[in-house]
């Protein structure tokens, strides 16, 4: 299953610095997640003057546990960049 993840930021004045402390190593696990085939689509969400302020991901798990196992363990969820997730099933256009 499909699952698309519109994560946005904490709004902090720390928030960016742990965005970027934290940023190599969700770039690692994404990269793992796409060697595993579960990784579809993914990058950062821009708020009017191009500043982060968010993610969104395009996964796909076999199941909801394992989208949750992810989740729990990605880096900005650990090292609290992503204040609000919100993730919803997908299903791709056939165009």
């Amino acid at each position: 299953m499909r699952y698309v993840v519109h994560a946005y930021d904490y709004t902090d004045e720390q928030a960016m610095d742990r965005r970027m402390a934290v940023r190599p190593a969700h770039f690692d696990g994404a990269r793992r997640l796409k060697a595993n085939g579960n990784f579809v689509l993914g990058g950062a969400l821009l708020d009017p003057d191009g500043k982060m302020i968010g993610s969104l991901m395009v996964v796909d798990f076999d199941s909801e546990e394992q989208l949750n196992d992810w989740l729990q363990a990605d880096p900005y969820v650990t090292g609290k960049v992503w204040e609000r997730i919100d993730v919803k099933p997908f299903r791709q256009a056939e165009i």
